[in-house]
């Protein structure tokens, strides 16, 4: 299992900007990909945005396409999240995940609160 942390989350305004960061307790290079989940209470969790280790490529969930930005530095074991334009409906609560088996996130962080207010 891998530890993950994450930080950032925080109340902003409709519009407003957060960068999300997920540090991870292992070197990331030794992982499949990382990716960002959200969750609101009473619904399923679900995926953000997601970046594979092996050539870089991204995923986004359409909602967010344009507007969020998931990066990665390997120097600093850590994953970003860029959110722009943020929206009430953005409002969750956002989990970091790991995939050490291929095609499977089964590490996750605790989770860290955004809260865009309209």
């Amino acid at each position: 299992q891998v530890q993950l942390a994450e930080s950032g989350g925080g109340l902003v305004q409709a519009g407003g900007s957060l960068r999300l960061s997920c540090a991870a307790s292992v070197r990331t290079v030794s992982l499949y990909a990382m990716g960002w989940f959200r969750q609101v209470p009473g619904k399923e969790r679900e995926f953000v945005a997601g970046i594979r280790w092996s050539g870089g490529v991204t995923y986004y969930t359409d909602s967010v396409k344009g507007r969020f930005t998931i990066s990665r530095d390997n120097a600093e074991n850590t994953v970003y999240l860029q959110m722009n334009s943020l929206k009430p409906e953005d409002t969750a609560i956002y989990y970091c995940a790991a995939q050490t088996k291929w095609n499977e996130y089964d590490s996750w962080g605790q989770g860290t609160q955004v809260t865009v207010s309209s």
